[in-house]
């Protein structure tokens, strides 16, 4: 029996261009704890689908695990532009929430 990884990369074969495939397949790294193998896959889904803004949020949130926080901060601001720009308000939430957190504002002090 394959593992989730194997049929994912085996489905990716026959659609290299599939977002969500590529997003489910970094997951599973992550999950693995093949981080570097995961950043990669984040890094690469975003290079060809920009708008896929849920990938940045995830991505964020590995950099985070692994103390990267400048790379995590650079991450969530990338996504949360491109969020406005296709005004994806949900994840735009989501992204500023973490960035939030990431640098320290506490939105109830406001």
């Amino acid at each position: 029996m394959k593992s989730r990884i194997e049929q994912l990369q085996e489905f990716l074969k026959e659609d290299s261009n599939d977002s969500f495939l590529t997003y489910a397949l970094a997951l599973e790294y992550v999950r693995v704890e093949k981080n570097d193998t995961a950043r990669d896959c984040f890094l690469k889904l975003i290079k060809d689908d920009e708008n896929y803004v849920a990938s940045y949020y995830q991505l964020g949130k590995l950099y985070e695990s692994l103390n990267e926080v400048e790379k995590a901060i650079e991450i969530y601001k990338n996504g949360i532009e491109i969020a406005k720009k296709i005004k994806d308000a949900k994840t735009l939430l989501e992204l500023q929430e973490a960035y939030n957190m990431l640098i320290g504002i506490d939105e109830d002090e406001f």
